[in-house]
């Protein structure tokens, strides 16, 4: 019975007992519950469920992601350009790329080689561009960088370690280096665009027949163009002007270029070879509508040996892994064979389990038409071969006739960026990344 003044009533030893215990469960309760909050934010290496990492990917998802702006003129663009826009992806989420417009370059550089809709399919058909930007100016004025960072909301312009200098000697980066919203990437080493059209020139050179004056004449221009630090073309060996080249190719390089995933077990695999030299607007749009036609799309890239053996010994321009990096550069491209057979071989069909072979209708040559040696017999005869009607007429050929017409420009264009790039490579210094 209770007191009759309304005191408590004494508790015995085993019900005090009792509520020590519960106590002290319920305090640890609210400690374990505490140490795995700690852990949850933390993500400590003793998580044992996760829980942190679990929160750090839900709290990365609600942010903004950090948008980053790199421009160019990408003027026969080549696999460094796509190097560049990949490290410069790699400093953010979303990379928005600005192509200079024809205008801009004429006017601070002299004409480009490709025009403003060829250099838009190329940046655009880069597996590591998010947004693209036409029109762009050739230098970032303050109002521009307005633009970029009101509107199309960017938190860092990207440039390479290489100086990029205005015509009157100023710095065309100098306004988002002071609003503190610049990084830099680590130049592409082997290869420019001086030094390609250096190999074209060469390559005309090696066919001039017509007297030791014009001979000479292009073996001016291309010392001029490659700058002074390309080898000599004399000293011999099969007459290809890939011999000009710098590029050291890595595993790791192609490593980065791929995809790294292979087709379904159900998937459709399309087929299509060639030399892809001087990778252009003409190759990215056939191998759009390849890729259209299947779930997987594999490219073979043919040897050195190859295409001198069917162009001449003046090509390819670029050698076989310059090729393979362009290609695999391309967002239509899954997969790509470094260094494929000429002909098609029911054994290759069976290997890579190919479902179609496609050649496109503007080609440097139609082999495909041949009675014999034709390097698609087998396919043809198995009924999965199709010709597919190329978007653009555009070979390799149109791209070294417009250097070879208008070298003179192309010569006074270059000479500046020579000069710059001679400066560059005389006191380059080690930069970290890749």
């Amino acid at each position: 019975m209770s007191d009759p003044g309304g005191s408590p009533p004494l508790s015995s030893p085993s019900q005090n007992r009792a509520r020590l215990v519960a106590t002290c469960l319920a305090g640890g309760l609210v400690i374990g519950v505490s140490a795995l909050l700690g852990l949850y934010l933390s993500g400590g290496s003793n998580d044992p469920f996760g829980l942190g990492s679990r929160f750090r990917r839900r709290r990365k998802n609600s942010r903004r992601p950090v948008r980053v702006y790199m421009d160019g003129c990408f003027d026969m663009m080549h696999y460094g350009h796509c190097n560049a826009l990949r490290q410069a992806r790699a400093l953010g989420d979303e990379l928005v790329v600005g192509v200079v417009s024809d205008v801009e370059i004429i006017a601070n550089k002299g004409p480009p080689v490709t025009p403003l809709n060829e250099r838009m399919i190329m940046v655009r058909a880069v597996k590591w561009v998010d947004e693209v930007i036409p029109d762009a100016p050739y230098a970032i004025t303050e109002d521009f960088m307005r633009k970029l960072f009101d509107e199309y909301k960017i938190d860092y312009i990207i440039h390479g370690d290489d100086p990029c200098v205005l015509p009157d000697g100023t710095d065309a980066y100098e306004l988002a280096k002071e609003a503190g919203r610049y990084k830099q990437i680590k130049r592409t080493e082997g290869v420019s665009s001086t030094d390609i059209v250096g190999r074209m020139l060469l390559c005309v050179r090696e066919r001039s027949k017509s007297g030791t004056h014009k001979s000479q004449n292009h073996s001016s221009l291309q010392r001029q163009f490659s700058h002074g630090h390309s080898q000599k073309f004399e000293d011999g060996g099969s007459g290809s002007g890939t011999r000009v080249s710098h590029f050291l190719p890595t595993s790791r390089r192609i490593v980065q270029f791929s995809n790294g995933k292979g087709p379904g077990p159900d998937a459709r695999i399309i087929y299509i070879a060639g030399a892809f030299d001087l990778f252009h607007a003409g190759h990215v749009e056939i191998l759009r509508l390849a890729r259209g036609l299947g779930d997987f799309l594999l490219v073979g890239i043919h040897t050195d040996q190859t295409v001198s053996a069917c162009r001449g010994a003046h090509r390819p321009i670029m050698n076989l892994h310059e090729r393979s990096l362009s290609v695999l550069a391309c967002r239509h491209v899954d997969e790509v064979i470094i260094g494929a057979p000429w002909e098609v071989s029911k054994d290759m069909i069976t290997t890579f389990n190919i479902s179609l072979v496609v050649h496109g209708t503007v080609s440097e040559s139609n082999d495909f038409q041949k009675d014999e040696g034709n390097p698609y017999a087998v396919p043809i005869s198995m009924g999965i071969f199709e010709v597919l009607d190329s978007p653009l007429d555009i070979t390799t050929t149109t791209i070294i006739r417009r250097i070879v017409a208008n070298h003179e420009a192309y010569l006074k264009r270059n000479e500046k960026k020579a000069e710059s790039e001679r400066r560059y490579y005389e006191g380059k210094t080690f930069v970290s990344g890749d």
